[in-house]
């Protein structure tokens, strides 16, 4: 499955998406997270240079940063990786959004994403 297929797949909260599992199952599965973002990285790059932008592709990265902040920060979503894990996470999400709308990374070309 190439990037753009598992966007689809991950921003429609198909089965075993990243998604579904934090939505329906209240459980935030690392590997899945990092699969969802690794990607995302890879479109933000490969877009940089496109004026026109699909609607799907812009309404998963909003929806990605505003609904996961939202969602994990309720009191009763369970969070057992240590609070900095969450936070970094989420200013990554965060971080994408700004970079795919506007076509700049917020971060200089030298810069090495960690894992998280």
């Amino acid at each position: 499955m190439d990037d753009l297929e598992l966007l689809r797949w991950e921003f429609g909260a198909e089965d075993g998406s990243f998604l579904i599992q934090l939505r329906c199952d209240l459980h935030w599965d690392r590997h899945a997270f990092s699969r969802l973002e690794q990607a995302m990285r890879r479109v933000c790059a490969e877009q940089e240079t496109n004026e026109r932008l699909d609607r799907w592709l812009v309404e998963g990265y909003w929806y990605m940063a505003d609904f996961v902040r939202g969602h994990t920060r309720h009191p009763n979503f369970p969070r057992p990786e240590p609070p900095a894990y969450y936070e970094a996470a989420i200013e990554r999400l965060h971080d994408l959004q700004n970079w795919f709308v506007t076509g700049r990374s917020p971060y200089l070309a030298s810069y090495t994403w960690p894992d998280l």
